[in-house]
């Protein structure tokens, strides 16, 4: 099997997959099948090397893990007082 040749706008449409839309590297190897090395490669090479913007999405992650956290704890929160309420009449 040789080796694919894949032009710079798919590259490019890979790294956007990981950098901008937050898709993990694996999901987006495996659905384009792609290794998650070459996809590291074109990050490097068409994401810039700026440190910047690995932190702009580690915050993002981060926030999205919080968001979802605190999500799941208000929706526990309104179905602990839809049940005690039903009790109290």
């Amino acid at each position: 099997m040789g080796k694919a040749n894949f032009s710079d706008d798919f590259k490019r449409d890979a790294v956007l997959q990981i950098t901008e839309r937050g898709y993990p590297v694996a999901e987006v190897s495996k659905r384009l099948g792609v290794s998650p090395h070459s996809l590291y490669a074109w990050k490097k090479r068409f994401a810039g090397a700026s440190d910047s913007g690995d932190d702009k999405d580690a915050e993002i992650r981060r926030l999205k893990r919080e968001l979802a956290r605190v999500t799941e704890e208000r929706d526990i929160l309104k179905k602990a007082t839809a049940y005690f309420a039903k009790d109290a009449k």
